[in-house]
């Protein structure tokens, strides 16, 4: 628990809980459990910042890249849609005819 923390909970014990005692102990308690968090993370160092900054590069390219591939896809389909209707229209107008 920090020394902040401790003091507050002190002060909240002898004085009996105010309004603003309580937001304080709860403000302390608040960025201590997120500090503590952040270091079981492992980002709770000055280059943090700089790992979720790459992280969120490499999710946004992830997303780019599968969203491309969505669309390639889909085109090669359309394509393929597109040609199988052309052979049938060619075989039933009688494709082998204009060939002789």
């Amino acid at each position: 628990m920090s020394e902040v923390l401790a003091q507050l909970m002190a002060q909240a014990a002898r004085e009996g809980s105010n309004l603003a005692t309580m937001r304080a102990i709860a403000e302390e308690a608040g960025e201590l459990s997120a500090m503590r968090a952040l270091k079981r993370l492992g980002l709770a160092d000055e280059e943090a910042r700089d790992d979720l900054a790459a992280l969120r590069e490499l999710l946004a390219t992830w997303r780019d890249a599968k969203r491309s591939a969505w669309k390639a896809l889909a085109g090669w389909l359309m394509r393929l849609a597109g040609a199988l209707l052309l052979a049938g229209f060619a075989v039933k107008l009688g494709w082998r005819t204009w060939l002789e």
